[in-house]
């Protein structure tokens, strides 16, 4: 039966607004009208028109107008918008252009591994600031490279001069954003394969009606609904509970490179080897989620950060029984953004 939740005295509503739904669908419409598909293949081409050819979309949609660090409903908005660019597998960094810090007047934020310090820049021009995991902020300086962006994914080396230690409050923020950019990439995946396999044809049947592909597809969209259903308590948690945000962003950003893994697993060996041909939509999107997946930290770092951040203490949140009365009701959504 379907009740409200009260979790530490705040309602909990894991439901985006229909404002941001509304909005998601609308941004999912002006991408395809401004090439869809076709943008990602027009930056490869020419990696330095990225910005050219993206920033007008986010003008047109009102991105720089939206202040998802401050305001819930922007919040919302701004997950929905990076989950329709990464459903049309958009190569800009849409989730650090929205949490740009504006008292230091920059363009954009990257959130970066201090040892090993990388963000997808390249071609995407203005400054960038970088913070850590703790906190600690530095002007970004990329540093280019000959390697050509299809082997690079827009990755550029950086090198960081010092700010200071004030980005602790966005740090949650700008690691649950470019989650929900890579839900959208799942979004398309479990699509693409779901209609291949309607559409292909082995031993006289369609390779949908085998019962192996249908378990295999079962796991995908598991994987893709249980980390819908995260993303969607994360984005609740950074504004409900800042104190416990970042835990609750590492433990959703493990679930969403763990959950890419099996996704992309199962829908290239259900497309075959022409999965990995650029004829293919599937290649392209399996492409630019590769740096969604290692930045700012891979599976095993992110694991490791998580397990030093919770200790013995664990999490709480939608897991936390003594913490949030059960049940609650997700909707059951088709794989789509919003």
């Amino acid at each position: 039966m379907e009740r409200d939740l009260q979790a530490s005295g705040s309602e909990m509503d894991l439901e985006l607004s229909s404002e941001a739904l509304e909005y998601g669908r609308f941004a999912l419409r002006a991408i395809e009208a401004a090439g869809g598909d076709q943008l990602v293949q027009r930056a490869e081409v020419e990696p330095n028109a990225r910005d050219e050819l993206v920033a007008p979309v986010l003008e047109e949609l009102g991105a720089f107008d939206l202040d998802p660090c401050g305001d819930e409903d922007d919040r919302q908005a701004a997950a929905a918008l990076c989950r329709s660019f990464g459903y049309w597998a958009v190569p800009y960094p849409v989730a650090g252009r929205l949490c740009r810090p504006r008292d230091l007047g920059a363009d954009g934020l990257l959130v970066v591994d201090e040892r090993s310090p990388a963000g997808v820049i390249t071609g995407a021009g203005h400054r960038w600031v970088a913070v850590d995991l703790d906190g600690r902020r530095s002007w970004a300086r990329p540093r280019p490279t000959n390697d050509p962006v299809r082997r690079t994914a827009f990755v550029e080396a950086i090198d960081l001069d010092p700010i200071d230690g004030g980005g602790a409050s966005v740090v949650a923020l700008a690691l649950v954003l470019p989650c929900w950019s890579l839900l959208g990439m799942l979004d398309r995946a479990i699509t693409l394969t779901r209609s291949h396999v309607l559409e292909r044809t082995q031993f006289g049947q369609a390779l949908a009606a085998f019962q192996g592909v249908q378990f295999q597809l079962v796991d995908a969209e598991v994987e893709r609904s249980g980390l819908e259903a995260l993303a969607r308590f994360t984005l609740w948690s950074i504004g409900a509970h800042p104190e416990q945000a970042l835990q609750d962003a590492l433990a959703l950003r493990l679930a969403a490179v763990e959950a890419a893994e099996t996704v992309f697993r199962v829908a290239h060996q259900l497309h075959g080897a022409n999965g990995f041909c650029d004829e293919t939509v599937l290649s392209w999107v399996s492409r630019y989620s590769q740096p969604l997946r290692r930045l700012p930290l891979g599976r095993s770092a992110t694991l490791a950060e998580l397990t030093r951040r919770v200790g013995r203490q664990g999490l709480t949140g939608i897991f936390g029984l003594d913490e949030v009365p059960f049940p609650f009701s997700l909707r059951a959504d088709s794989p789509s953004p919003g």
